[in-house]
């Protein structure tokens, strides 16, 4: 299936918490002066208007980056994922105000060094138009109309033997989710080493038990999991929350993330949801 397209959703509080743990992690790596390997799955447009029809039709950005975005009082942990927010705006000539969103892909781009390397998939046809024109064209970075799953294993293990891997699949069908747990197994037989990020939406909790479950049993060490609800779990249609999993976390996430995920529960959940900060797997 190819009928999702991410712009409805830009800048909603589950990309807030995404692109949050995704720049605290880049942040961190590129710290040691060695290059590194990015590898976005499902890497989408690379950035949205936010004045799109797309965007205005569900306006979920309002209730995500719209409730923080040039707030005085965030804690000092979000202000790297707001300066990137502002570079996009500053690039797409609306630095004054919130007019437009970046997606995973610029955002590794604008915090990676020329001596990194990005390799970023996109299968749905239109969004890899949109990709194409939002990377910046230069060595080291590599567009793949293809399936990121399938087209992970042949990208590991980076000859940096440094690197990051965003999964970030649409879970537009149900197998998605046994899907990111068999193709984290098999790239990290080849890459154990690695840091991988894995999206998820927390649609039917059923469904994340079975994937905390799967990866619990999967012999992968050192699982992080940060999640962030707007409202508590429903039997009823719709997305209530949504969490990261990070594999080889950086050693600073933890204590990061128990700085800023009270605070952005409070300022985007209003006192309806909840957060969870757990180590699934020690190290």
């Amino acid at each position: 299936m190819l009928s999702y397209q991410h712009g409805f959703h830009a800048g909603n509080y589950a990309d807030v918490l995404k692109h949050l743990v995704l720049v605290n992690i880049l942040d961190y790596m590129t710290q040691k002066d060695k290059p590194l390997l990015y590898v976005d799955t499902h890497a989408g447009a690379g950035g949205y208007a936010l004045a799109s029809a797309q965007a205005q039709k569900t306006a979920e950005y309002r209730q995500g980056i719209g409730r923080i975005w040039q707030c005085d009082e965030a804690p000092q942990g979000l202000a790297s994922y707001l300066a990137v927010v502002e570079a996009f705006n500053q690039s797409a000539g609306s630095a004054a105000d919130l007019g437009f969103y970046p997606g995973s892909p610029w955002i590794a781009q604008h915090l990676l060094r020329p001596s990194d390397r990005l390799q970023l998939f996109e299968l749905h046809p239109k969004e890899y138009a949109l990709l194409a024109q939002a990377i910046e064209k230069r060595r080291g970075v590599q567009l793949l109309h293809q399936d990121g799953f399938q087209g992970l294993l042949a990208a590991l293990p980076p000859k940096e033997r440094r690197g990051l891997v965003l999964m970030d699949p649409p879970y537009e069908i149900k197998t998605d989710y046994a899907q990111v747990v068999s193709a984290l197994c098999q790239a990290y037989k080849r890459f154990a080493t690695g840091t991988y990020a894995i999206w998820y939406p927390v649609v039917e909790r059923a469904r994340i038990n079975q994937l905390e479950k799967a990866l619990k049993n999967s012999g992968i060490r050192a699982i992080d999991l940060y999640e962030l609800a707007i409202a508590p779990d429903t039997s009823a249609r719709g997305m209530t929350a949504s969490g990261m999993i990070v594999i080889n976390p950086p050693w600073v996430l933890k204590n990061q993330m128990n700085t800023l995920l009270p605070w952005l529960c409070q300022r985007l959940a209003e006192g309806q949801g909840f957060y969870r900060i757990e180590t699934l797997v020690e190290e």
